[in-house]
């Protein structure tokens, strides 16, 4: 069906997260305001003290997808959860039998499991075949038998952000009719990492996302998955509509900023900016923006900073837009984080509710809200209608994505 409108349904999802087994329960464990963090007890101060350690990672129906147990031992956890997660997802959306040309847009991070393999003395051939990031679609394209595009991305922490802008391209330009877009980034069990004074993880073990208090973010495991369709195509079948993506929107921070790690208050503001034209929205009628919020002492004001001159484009008010991050929840998902973000601010469109941003008691001295559009969201509420959201991921080395999700209104 032809549809001039560029929005984009959201149609199924599929997760799994610390301290949530499935999309439902990480609903239960955002409204309740529950952390998912485990403390880790590893008697050496000089080692971080949190992790949000993902539940049976290293578990896989290796027989669902025709592997033998050799063979899924093989292939690396964060691929085999993505497969299984990518297939729930089409079963969820109502489309694990037929469907039509479905995409596949993920992204991954990095991991230590070729290298255990190695040591194992594994085939050089059957490390890479089973480990290496450039098959994180394909093998779900291929065990599930999708023969539209299939696309890793690699983008760090905005990856699987960067691949729903990705995955809605393809289907605005007819590329496919159906997408799977996501990510993954999976650690069997909680990795003993030396505190980095110069890294971004927080030596108290909280993620205080723009706090006086925070002191950095917390590393995490998890996978997510959301399954997207043009809106009149998903009106014409009765397809159920969780939200709609409005605009999104990717660039590149370039120079703009003081080193290739650091974020950049201009390349945000420009892709937040770029996305609400696209979504033709004005910023007042944003009422929430799940940050990146990595609780960093200078990430957080500068993102701040950048969504302000974004939201300066159409509004001069102040203090009416709530903004939160389920790191404070999960932790920092590293290339799921986007996709994270995501799939929450899609439930609190769909639900009417904010769940808190945790360990919230005093701003940062360096964010001045007093002036600027946001107010932390402390605590649940409801959150009337109409709701419109934005959604914002960075990544280092500068990849900056914005997504505007929207209620349905049908």
């Amino acid at each position: 069906m032809t549809d001039d409108s560029g929005e984009i349904a959201v149609i199924g999802m599929s997760g799994r997260f610390p301290g949530a087994a499935n999309v439902a329960e990480f609903w239960q464990q955002l409204v309740e305001e529950r952390e998912g963090i485990t403390r880790l007890d590893h008697h050496d101060p000089e080692l971080l003290p949190a992790y949000g350690v993902l539940a049976g990672a290293d578990a896989f129906d290796a027989e669902r997808f025709g592997y033998s147990a050799a063979e899924a031992a093989i292939i690396d956890p964060q691929q085999r959860l993505l497969l299984e997660t990518a297939s729930d997802a089409l079963e969820r959306a109502g489309y694990g039998g037929e469907r039509p040309v479905t995409g596949v847009f993920v992204g991954g991070s990095t991991s230590d499991h070729a290298a255990r393999l190695r040591a194992q003395g594994v085939a050089e051939s059957q490390v890479r075949l089973g480990t290496d990031l450039d098959y994180l679609s394909s093998r779900i394209a291929y065990k599930l038998g999708l023969s539209g595009p299939a696309l890793t991305v690699l983008t760090a922490c905005s990856s699987s952000l960067v691949a729903v802008h990705l995955a809605v391209q393809a289907l605005l330009a007819g590329d496919c009719d159906l997408a799977l877009a996501g990510g993954a980034s999976v650690v069997v069990g909680a990795p003993r990492v030396r505190y980095d004074p110069e890294g971004i993880f927080s030596p108290s073990g909280r993620c205080r996302p723009f706090d006086a208090a925070g002191d950095g973010t917390v590393g995490a495991s998890a996978v997510g998955i959301v399954v997207l369709r043009p809106l009149a195509d998903a009106i014409a079948d009765g397809d159920h509509i969780h939200a709609v993506l409005r605009g999104t929107a990717v660039n590149n921070d370039g120079r703009a900023k003081i080193g290739f790690t650091a974020p950049s208050v201009l390349g945000q503001a420009e892709a937040i900016r770029a996305a609400h034209l696209v979504a033709d929205v004005t910023a007042d009628e944003i009422g929430y923006v799940e940050t990146h919020g990595t609780a960093t002492p200078i990430g957080d004001p500068i993102e701040v900073a950048a969504l302000t001159k974004a939201f300066r484009e159409t509004t001069d008010a102040v203090g009416f837009c709530r903004i939160g991050s389920v790191k404070s929840n999960i932790g920092h998902t590293d290339a799921a984080a986007g996709v994270s973000a995501l799939i929450k601010t899609v439930l609190c469109v769909e639900n009417g509710v904010l769940p808190a941003s945790l360990h919230f008691t005093e701003p940062n001295p360096e964010i001045d809200f007093a002036s600027s559009p946001f107010v932390v969201n402390a605590k649940t509420q409801l959150w009337p209608g109409p709701r419109v959201a934005g959604v914002n991921a960075i990544g280092i080395g500068g990849t900056n994505a914005h997504v505007i999700v929207a209620q349905h209104s049908g």
